[in-house]
C-alpha cells in the first residue's frame, strides 16, 4: 500500500473581463509597450471593476467552476484555505466568506498571507491535513485584487500587477501521485524592499497615510529582482537534489509569474529547457497568489497523470519556496 499523499484532483480559475493593455498604460504613466514587454514579458493584465467587489468575488467564481467540473457537492468540502494579500476585509477571513457563498456549510477555513508565495504555502498546509487522514476534501484558493493596492501613477508597480484567482481541490491519493516534497523559507529583513507601509496595526489608516499614498504597494525593483532570481532557483534546486531529479526528469516548471526574466533565470539554473516552462504572464501579469493556480488551469489539458511538476514562488517580505508535485489526473 502506497503512502497517502495529497493530490490536486481538479483546478479552475477566474480572471475579470476588463483587459488593461500596455498601450492603455502608456496614456497613464511615462512608459511604453516595448519597455514593459522587454523588462517583464507582460502585454496585458485583467482588472476587476465594479463597486463592492473584492477578492472573494473572483474566488467564488473559481470555486464554483471547480465544484461543477469535478462534480463535487460543496457540503463535502471540509476545509477552505484562501491565500491572498488583498482580503475583502481585515476580518472575517475571506476563506469563510467564500465558503458560505459556495455552500461549503461543513467547512472551516482561514486565510494565509505569504505574499506571492501564498498558494505554495496553502498547498503544503492543506496537504498535511489530507496526509494525516483527518480530512478528505480541501479547497486551496489563491487570488488577489492587486488593482486595489496599486498606484496607477507609479510606473514601477502599475505595469506589473493584475487581478485573478484560482482554486484547487485536494484529495487523498494512494497511486503514488500528489505532493511529493516541499521546501519553504522566509526572511523578514526583506520588508523594506517590498511592502505596503500603512493599513496595519503599526500604522493604521488616517488622513495622513492616505494623502501620502501609503496604502499602495512599494517595491525596490532591483533588490527584489536579485533576491528572487537567487532564491527561486535555489529552492527549486533543493527540491530537485533531495528527490534525485534532473532537468530531464521534470515535465514542467510551474513558476510564479512575477517577471519573465526571473522565470528564465530560474529555469536556466535548474537546467530546464524553455519548452518545459509554463508561462502566461503576457496575458495576466503578476496576480500574486493567483499566478500558480491560474497557470495550472490554463495548461490543465496539457498535463498528464504522473507528470513531474516543480512549483516555485517568491514573494514580498520575503517568502519563497518550491514544491515537487506529481500530477494526479
Amino acid at each position: 500500500m502506497n503512502k497517502i499523499r495529497a493530490s490536486i484532483k481538479g483546478i479552475h480559475g477566474y480572471v475579470p473581463d476588463y483587459v488593461l493593455t500596455n498601450s492603455e498604460l502608456e496614456k497613464m504613466v511615462d512608459t511604453n509597450d516595448e519597455w514593459i514587454t522587454s523588462r517583464t514579458g507582460i502585454k496585458e493584465r485583467r482588472i476587476l471593476k465594479g463597486e463592492g467587489v473584492g477578492t472573494s468575488y473572483m474566488a467564488v467564481k473559481a470555486v464554483q467552476g471547480l465544484l461543477e467540473k469535478t462534480n463535487t457537492d460543496p457540503a463535502e468540502i471540509e476545509m477552505v484555505i484562501c491565500c491572498t494579500s488583498t482580503p475583502d476585509l481585515v476580518f472575517p477571513a475571506t476563506a469563510n466568506i467564500v465558503a458560505t457563498q459556495v455552500g461549503a456549510v461543513n467547512a472551516f477555513g482561514y486565510d494565509i498571507q505569504a505574499a506571492c508565495s501564498g498558494f505554495l504555502y496553502g498547498l503544503t498546509t492543506g496537504s498535511q491535513f489530507i496526509e494525516s487522514g483527518r480530512l478528505k476534501k480541501i479547497l486551496v484558493i489563491g487570488g488577489d485584487k492587486m488593482s486595489s493596492i496599486i498606484d496607477y501613477k507609479d510606473r514601477a508597480t502599475c505595469i506589473i500587477f493584475g487581478d485573478g484567482a484560482g482554486a484547487a481541490l485536494l484529495e487523498a491519493d494512494e497511486e503514488g501521485n500528489g505532493l511529493m516534497d516541499f521546501w519553504l523559507r522566509s526572511d523578514g529583513s526583506g520588508e523594506p524592499h517590498l511592502h505596503m507601509v500603512a493599513g496595519g496595526s503599526r500604522k493604521p489608516a488616517s488622513h495622513e497615510t492616505v494623502e501620502l499614498k501609503q496604502h499602495y504597494v512599494y517595491q525596490d525593483g532591483k533588490t527584489v529582482y536579485k533576491f528572487a532570481v537567487t532564491n527561486m532557483a535555489h529552492a527549486a534546486a533543493q527540491i530537485m537534489e533531495r528527490n534525485n531529479l534532473s532537468g530531464d526528469d521534470i515535465t514542467y516548471l510551474v513558476p510564479h509569474q512575477a517577471n519573465k526574466r526571473i522565470v528564465d533565470a530560474t529555469a536556466k539554473a535548474m537546467g530546464v529547457e524553455d519548452a518545459k516552462v509554463l508561462m502566461n504572464i503576457e496575458r495576466y501579469g503578476n496576480t500574486t497568489n493567483g499566478t500558480i493556480p491560474l497557470l495550472l488551469w490554463d495548461f490543465e489539458k496539457q498535463l498528464k497523470k504522473g507528470d513531474n511538476l516543480i512549483l516555485a514562488a517568491f514573494g514580498g517580505g520575503f517568502t519563497w519556496g518550491a514544491a515537487y508535485l506529481k500530477w494526479a489526473y
